[in-house]
């Protein structure tokens, strides 16, 4: 009996590595533009957005997700580095501009060109997750946003954007269609490989655009068209996320795919112009930087919502950990699959800096704002050289989500406190 034992358990062995060198396929959903509370499981009142509610159900959903910077291509380039923009270098969506400079022209000239290739090998300097992925054979698909030029330069073994602004080809996803990724996982399960999917589309991002189905659904409940059409951006976006979880599931893949939703930054609609409003996307309010952080595997995360803080620096040592690999030392966000460090962590810290770079060698010459959460007290503080007129402000986060009533000038003592945090973690 006991030599039938071991026969058995030495027969097993194979099997059982076999599972544990198999490492989970990654699809990261990236919403762009969109406010933290603009979800049904946030608490909308409007908006419908049940595919993401299901996925928050089934997900470790933190309600209290941040990014660090409010501002798409240094949020992207945070998210794919696991590094805070200071240190992967991409501060800003564009290059200096020259004096006297336009928007499209400059966006055709060799200056402009030449400084997206300082900002690419920027990117490439630092790493990124789909490259440190490869160590463990995955094959990697880029689609949507992507600021860095050929989706190669990020490490991604397929793509769609070939290098223009912002992605060119690659915003066909979503908007017009999921096939390139369901064409991938086909490509990568013929090839027996492990995948990791980036979902950017530039939804519900402007041009506001929805379906008229989905805008006359919103049309008789929104104060203004211009907040029916983004609301209805967010319904339409919501769709395709629903698309490609299903498609997941359909195929067998849900136990061993690792879901991860998060947004760039955030969004509040002017009902006046359909533009952002002050205290969302570029600004260092909530209204810019939060954003829930949802993480799906089935059988190994269990579902729950977390109040605990969190931030988009922490999906890449996350992903990689589940992969089996190790973060890089430039990597000091936390594994959110560790409930002790999780629950552990008092502070987030993040930065905020100017449209086009100042210099592209010196973070802090773009420099706009650094803000500290702790707890819920929040702690804004702005940069003289591009915020001259700006002062100290502090929030409480619990009592006042909005930041109206800034409590600086009567908590000083508490303002000296999180900036002395603040300079440890970063002083420019």
């Amino acid at each position: 009996m006991r030599l039938l034992l071991s026969f058995l358990l030495l027969a097993l062995l194979p099997l059982a590595a076999t599972a544990a060198d198999t490492p989970p396929n990654i699809v990261m959903i990236i919403s762009d533009d969109q406010l933290w509370s603009d979800y049904g499981f946030m608490g909308h009142p409007q908006i419908q957005t049940p595919n993401l509610d299901r996925l928050a159900r089934e997900s470790l959903t933190f309600s209290r997700g941040y990014v660090p910077s409010s501002l798409c291509c240094p949020s992207l380039a945070t998210i794919i580095t696991g590094q805070y923009p200071h240190q992967h270098k991409v501060t800003s969506n564009d290059p200096p501009m020259p004096p006297g400079a336009k928007g499209r022209k400059f966006q055709n000239s060799p200056e402009f060109n030449a400084g997206r290739e300082v900002m690419s090998n920027h990117l490439e300097q630092a790493g990124t997750l789909p490259k440190r992925l490869q160590q463990k054979g995955y094959l990697s698909l880029q689609t949507g946003k992507w600021w860095q030029k050929h989706y190669s330069r990020g490490g991604f073994t397929h793509g769609m954007t070939q290098g223009g602004r912002h992605g060119d080809a690659g915003l066909d996803i979503g908007r017009k269609t999921l096939q390139p990724i369901y064409d991938f996982i086909q490509e990568a399960r013929s090839a027996q490989k492990p995948f990791f999917v980036w979902y950017a589309p530039m939804m519900p991002h402007d041009p506001h655009t929805p379906p008229q189905r989905l805008f006359d659904k919103y049309k008789a409940k929104a104060p203004s068209e211009h907040v029916a059409k983004y609301w209805a951006m967010v319904d339409w976006f919501d769709e395709t996320c629903g698309d490609l979880v299903r498609h997941l599931d359909d195929q067998g893949l849900k136990e061993n795919t690792i879901v991860v939703y998060v947004t760039d930054n955030g969004w509040i609609t002017n009902p006046q112009t359909g533009r952002y409003a002050d205290k969302s996307k570029q600004s260092p309010y909530d209204g810019g930087l939060r954003t829930p952080i949802m993480i799906r595997w089935p059988g190994t995360v269990t579902p729950k919502m977390s109040q605990a803080l969190a931030s988009s620096i922490d999906l890449a040592p996350t992903l990689l950990r589940a992969a089996g690999l190790s973060p890089t030392p430039a990597m000091t966000g936390l594994n959110l699959l560790d409930e002790t460090a999780v629950s552990a962590r008092q502070t987030l810290y993040g930065e905020c800096f100017t449209h086009n770079f100042v210099d592209l060698q010196v973070p802090a010459s773009s420099l706009r704002w650094r803000w500290i959460i702790e707890g819920h007290d929040k702690l804004i503080v702005p940069h003289a050289a591009n915020q001259p007129q700006d002062v100290v402000e502090l929030y409480d986060l619990n009592a006042d989500p909005t930041e109206e009533k800034n409590l600086a000038p009567a908590r000083a003592d508490r303002v000296q406190a999180l900036a002395a945090k603040l300079d440890a973690w970063w002083k420019p």
